[in-house]
């Protein structure tokens, strides 16, 4: 299979129960719920009004065309910093991960000692063999994922209220405020929401606080 990236990029993960920890980032180029277009942003469901994720093309920092598995897998383990003696991570997101994330990738990424964690919009099968499933629910879209390490929702989103979700086999229960014009707002509804039932806990998005990638 060939692969298509927009980035890879090492940094801290900025979400969710793996917030702070060190991890490649490997951003897939593509999406089944929209193009990722502007000019698209009215066609695709209500995530295409406000996702805030360039995943168009492979010309990011490290992107590109990728002929085999193990090139990629390459790639991934060169931003690994030499001698680190901490298990490797890598967050395999898009876009939608798991247009492309196949087994003879897995394989090579664990032969590469990473633990694999993929952040996915549940509406697509995946691979057992993933170490750690973050669903990320969109409105009006079929989930397919029902269970998994950690559901992290965009709040408020009508139609994806999190009532929804609350009965679905995860491990973690995450509440995110939708970024943008109205994100002080989005913050505090997300916290009075946590509080007032905490089966939810807050995820924001430290990466943006600390301005790194």
């Amino acid at each position: 299979m060939r692969y298509a990236v927009k980035e890879i990029y090492y940094t801290l993960q900025g979400e969710g129960a793996n917030a702070g920890r060190a991890a490649v980032f490997l951003r897939f180029a593509g999406c089944n719920l929209w193009t990722g277009r502007q000019e698209d942003r009215s066609l695709g469901p209500s995530c295409s009004a406000w996702c805030d994720t360039d995943f168009l093309g492979t010309d990011g920092p490290g992107g590109g065309r990728f002929e085999t598995a193990a090139q990629l897998a390459a790639a991934v383990k060169s931003l690994w910093p030499a001698g680190a003696q901490s298990k490797r991570f890598v967050v395999c997101t898009g876009g939608e991960p798991l247009l492309q994330l196949d087994d003879a990738l897995i394989a090579e990424l664990h032969a590469a000692r990473f633990e694999i964690a993929v952040e996915t919009n549940g509406t697509l099968a995946a691979p057992s063999s993933i170490v750690w499933l973050t669903v990320s629910p969109k409105a009006n879209c079929d989930l397919m994922l029902t269970m998994g390490d950690e559901l992290k929702l965009i709040f408020p989103q009508p139609g994806a209220e999190p009532q929804r979700f609350e009965g679905l086999d995860f491990h973690h229960f995450f509440l995110q405020p939708m970024d943008g014009p109205d994100g002080v707002r989005n913050t505090r509804l997300t916290l009075e929401y946590c509080l007032a039932f905490p089966q939810w806990r807050l995820s924001l998005q430290t990466h943006k606080i600390l301005q790194i990638r």
